[in-house]
């Protein structure tokens, strides 16, 4: 037992249990130490699994962190139903608004079917445990599989999105662009690897910023258009190389409506958050 030690017992935990020790993490070779330390000073420290318990993060930093995958929906689905609607022409985009709301109203009705997932299942309510105890194993795997292609195209459109808003503001920066999104996710990964409570001091600061961001640009522009009595500025021409139609719209729609993804987030990382402190004592008086 040199090289492990036996740890208190926890919540969760048999009797007995064993962990590493320190001598027992370090490695044995030079080149093994080195990269022990670029470890360490990327990923932090390692985490016992009993800290799982003590890695949540209160709802300041929660919900910002989770919110992110929405927010950068939202940025990213409007210009994808506008792209589509220009293809016919400037008379086209007056039906901007009304596909805009009614991916609002979606949106909310949606957002209002998570709040009620999220009291059902205040363990995590995700698709996968929704659909697995509900519909069964299988219905539960096709639920879990698109949501590993959400993750997936939700974290290419994003970085892609982020970094050509980047290069169109910075023009010399258009030879870099794949290592710039490379280097993005490697950031994104590298948070994330440090657990629960890095993640979110990491990443809640750029989301608050990115709101905050929003707002100065709607007073900007509204400063801007009552210097000019709010007066309509006639748009740039367009040609049109369709028709528009229904199938027009619906593609429309659709493209916008990738502005719902990660609306799920909250309701998948529950157990992320920090208990309510009265529900944490009602559980410790009834152990």
């Amino acid at each position: 037992m040199g090289r492990f030690t036996r740890v208190a017992f926890t919540a969760g935990a048999g009797a007995g249990e064993v962990t590493a020790t320190e001598t027992a993490l370090e490695p044995e070779t030079t080149a093994g130490r080195l990269a022990g330390i670029l470890r360490h000073v990327l990923i932090g420290a390692p985490l016992r699994s009993a800290a799982v318990a003590h890695e949540r993060m209160r709802k300041l930093v929660a919900l910002p962190v989770l919110s992110s995958d929405a927010l950068s929906s939202v940025a990213y689905g409007p210009e994808a139903m506008l792209t589509v609607l220009a293809a016919a022409g400037v008379a086209a985009l007056g039906a901007e608004l009304p596909i805009a709301l009614a991916i609002t109203l979606l949106m909310l009705a949606v957002g209002l079917s998570y709040r009620q997932t999220i009291r059902a299942y205040p363990g995590g309510g995700g698709s996968y445990i929704v659909a697995s105890a509900n519909l069964g194993e299988l219905p539960g795997l096709f639920a879990a599989a698109g949501l590993m292609i959400d993750y997936v195209l939700t974290v290419a459109v994003s970085v892609a999105a982020g970094v050509d808003a980047v290069t169109s503001a910075i023009p010399s920066l258009h030879i870099v662009t794949v290592p710039l999104g490379l280097g993005v996710i490697g950031v994104l990964l590298v948070g994330n690897l440090r657990g629960v409570r890095s993640a979110g001091a990491m990443f809640a600061w750029p989301t608050y910023a990115f709101i905050v961001g929003m707002a100065m640009i709607v007073m900007v522009g509204l400063i801007d258009a009552a210097g000019h009595g709010f007066s309509a500025t006639a748009p740039r021409t367009m040609h049109a190389t369709e028709g528009i139609g229904l199938l027009l719209v619906l593609r429309a729609f659709a493209s916008g409506s990738t502005a719902m993804t990660g609306i799920e987030a909250i309701s998948n990382a529950i157990p992320a958050f920090e208990p309510r402190r009265g529900a944490t004592r009602a559980r410790r008086s009834a152990g």
